[in-house]
């Protein structure tokens, strides 16, 4: 009953810790790019959108449509990275296993 006890607590350590690396990803902050940097997206770990910036030089009004592809390249690349982030701070906890529902 002593190793069931003890295993109880570990693994309530273990939830507390992981719930603790979660909370902690909001305050990571994470930027993606695209075009050499002329647009920048800036997302926490919980993938939420900070802030965007874009260099004037990316600003064409006779091509909109190419600073739509750059702006969601650059999300597309914060938000990959912030799932990498993620991942790897988790795998911590789960040995590298995928937990649907967990991250």
């Amino acid at each position: 009953m002593n190793n069931m006890n003890q295993m109880m607590k570990q693994v309530k350590k273990m939830q507390e810790q992981m719930l603790k690396a979660q909370e902690q990803l909001a305050d990571k902050v994470i930027t993606g790019t695209s075009g050499g940097g002329a647009v920048a997206v800036e997302v926490n770990g919980h993938k939420k959108v900070l802030g965007i910036t874009l260099k004037p030089e990316v600003v064409d009004p006779e091509d909109i449509e190419m600073l739509q592809d750059l702006i969601i390249t650059a999300v597309n690349d914060a938000l990959t990275k912030a799932e990498d982030l993620a991942n790897d701070d988790m795998s911590k906890f789960t040995g590298g296993m995928r937990i649907p529902g967990l991250f």
